[in-house]
């Protein structure tokens, strides 16, 4: 039979094969050693033994990963892709001494951004992002989730979510959208967080639903002390799913308020940073399908030394995922290789585990498990090809490329010298 692609003879084929990965079953990779697989029309027809699928298939391109690790391609399912300008100053106050809360305070953090944000059209916001994107692809990551939530303000979050609609529509990575009006309490509404919730319940839902249209975007709320409290969330994502959207919080990154059981009892996709997270609600969340992210960029752009509890999750029987929280302000990393790494030093995990979490469980974060994050058949042809003769390099090094070849739908879109 013929086929589009044919990849074989790789070192070690990693399918990740049955869905996502749940407590000490994480890190489950399916090793194919002397692995290959088959692509048509951009999905794959056959994953199995080199000498199994080349005698079934004769492709019109043939890729020989001979010493080579085969893998699904990353999905990030937490990143602040759309932005304006850069925050460099605030991280020469923050190694000077400054916390993020007194960064905020002196006029920097998250409303920095959204005054240069705010100032942008569409097209200017696109053209910024755009470079993150194909850094972001050629580091290997072939599905993105991207949340608006530097405008906070209707027009402003609205241009913010036509330009991931268009970088969409430009095919470089698959991209999710999320809807974060809920970020942080705008300027004019400082002291005035139940006046603003109401904007965003009134206004701003109602006008995301109808330039969404059929595909409704995630919505967000960063529900954290100094953003927004456990009953204002509750507010917004109550009323953002009686409406049709699907959910996620932020929750637990410097004060527990009870974001991550509310994620978990409202039906959440995801609960998101989580470095506080008290024992009960991680076993709450382990009760439930809600994902578990942890964004180990975030700590480590702050200089912190406190990292999202992984074991603890994984003890709770927790789905948990790993994502860069791409962000001008404490995370700008473009690389879930480096998150992997990360992942490994600070939040204890085996580069099995965190391979996992960087690729099937982060797909279930953002309901994508049944196209991305694996090499089974039927699934999108996602796949990664490593200058690496096992999957522990991952992790095990870091601060360069790995990834040699990507291909995205079936097609070869990154090739490079190694």
């Amino acid at each position: 039979m013929n086929v589009d692609l044919l990849i074989h003879s790789a070192a070690q084929l990693l399918t990740l094969a049955g869905g996502p990965q749940r407590g000490a079953e994480l890190g489950r990779l399916g090793i194919i050693e002397d692995g290959a697989l088959a692509v048509r029309a951009g999905k794959i027809v056959a994953v199995g033994a080199s000498s199994e699928v080349t005698s079934q298939f004769r492709a019109d391109r043939e890729l020989d990963a001979t010493g080579k690790v085969v893998m699904p391609g990353f999905v990030d399912p937490h990143t602040h892709l759309i932005w304006v300008g850069d925050r460099a100053d605030e991280f020469e106050m923050r190694i000077g001494g400054a916390s993020y809360m007194e960064v905020m305070n002196a006029g920097g953090g998250i409303m920095s951004t959204v005054r240069k944000t705010r100032e942008a059209g569409v097209d200017q916001l696109v053209e910024e992002a755009m470079p993150r994107i194909r850094r972001m692809l050629r580091h290997g990551t072939t599905t993105v989730e991207a949340k608006s939530g530097y405008g906070l303000e209707t027009a402003a979050e609205l241009r913010q979510l036509e330009a991931i609609q268009r970088l969409g529509l430009a095919d470089v990575v698959d991209i999710v959208p999320t809807f974060l009006g809920a970020h942080a309490l705008p300027t004019d509404y400082q002291d005035k967080g139940n006046a603003y919730v109401e904007v965003i319940v009134k206004e701003m839902l109602p006008e995301v639903k109808e330039q969404a249209g059929d595909s409704p975007p995630f919505v967000d709320v960063f529900c954290e002390d100094g953003a927004f409290t456990l009953e204002q969330s509750r507010t917004i994502l109550e009323h953002a799913s009686e409406m049709g959207f699907p959910l996620k919080i932020h929750a637990d990154e410097f004060v527990s308020l009870g974001g991550a059981g509310l994620a978990a009892e409202l039906g959440a996709h995801s609960a998101d940073h989580l470095v506080v997270t008290p024992k009960e609600e991680m076993q709450v969340l382990g009760r439930s399908n809600t994902v578990a992210v942890g964004l180990p960029c975030t700590p480590f752009g702050l200089g912190q030394g406190k990292y999202t509890p992984a074991r603890d999750f994984l003890r709770a029987n927790a789905i948990l995922a790993i994502a860069t929280d791409l962000n001008p302000g404490t995370g700008w990393c473009e690389s879930m290789q480096f998150v992997i790494a990360l992942a490994c030093r600070y939040m204890k995990l085996s580069p099995a585990q965190a391979i996992a979490a960087a690729t099937i469980n982060a797909a279930a974060a953002i309901g994508r498990a049944d196209g991305a994050g694996s090499l089974e058949e039927g699934k999108q042809a996602d796949v990664l090809i490593l200058d690496a003769p096992d999957y522990r390099h991952l992790g095990y090094r870091f601060g360069t490329n790995l990834v040699q070849t990507v291909i995205r739908h079936g097609r070869v879109v990154v090739e490079r010298e190694v």
